[in-house]
C-alpha cells in the first residue's frame, strides 16, 4: 500500500512517477483534510522524473502540513529529481533525509 500509517501521528507515502505521483498526493491531501494532525514522510525513491505539476502538488501538501504545525520530509531522493528540486530552490523549502528511517527518527525525536 503506497500510503502507510506508520504511527498514530506519521504517514509514510511511497511515491512513484506519474500517474502514481499525482494519485498518491491527491489521496494524501484528502487524508490530511480528515486528520490534520499528521506528520508526513514522502519516500521519493520511486520517482525518476518530476514535472511542474508535481512540484505544485508538493507545495500544496507542504502548505497543508505546515498550516497544522506538522512536518513534511522528502526522503531517498534520486539525483536527477534532486537536481530539479535544487534548480527551482525547493531544497530550501522542504526537510530532506537520505533515508526514510532518518526522517522517522527525526519526527519521533521532535515529538518527545
Amino acid at each position: 500500500m503506497p500510503i502507510q500509517q506508520w504511527s498514530d501521528q506519521i504517514l509514510v507515502v511511497e511515491m512513484g512517477d506519474d500517474p502514481q505521483f499525482t494519485d498518491e498526493l491527491n489521496s494524501l491531501i484528502e487524508q490530511l483534510e480528515r486528520n490534520p494532525s499528521l506528520d508526513v514522510v514522502l519516500n521519493m525513491w520511486g520517482v525518476n522524473q518530476i514535472y511542474s505539476s508535481n512540484i505544485a502538488q508538493l507545495l500544496r501538501v507542504r502548505a497543508a502540513v505546515i498550516a497544522n504545525e506538522r512536518r513534511l520530509f522528502l526522503a531517498e531522493i534520486r539525483a536527477q529529481v534532486w537536481d530539479v528540486l535544487q534548480a527551482v530552490r525547493l531544497d530550501e523549502k522542504f526537510d530532506v533525509a537520505d533515508e526514510v528511517a532518518i526522517a522517522l527518527r527525526s519526527l519521533q525525536m521532535k515529538r518527545k
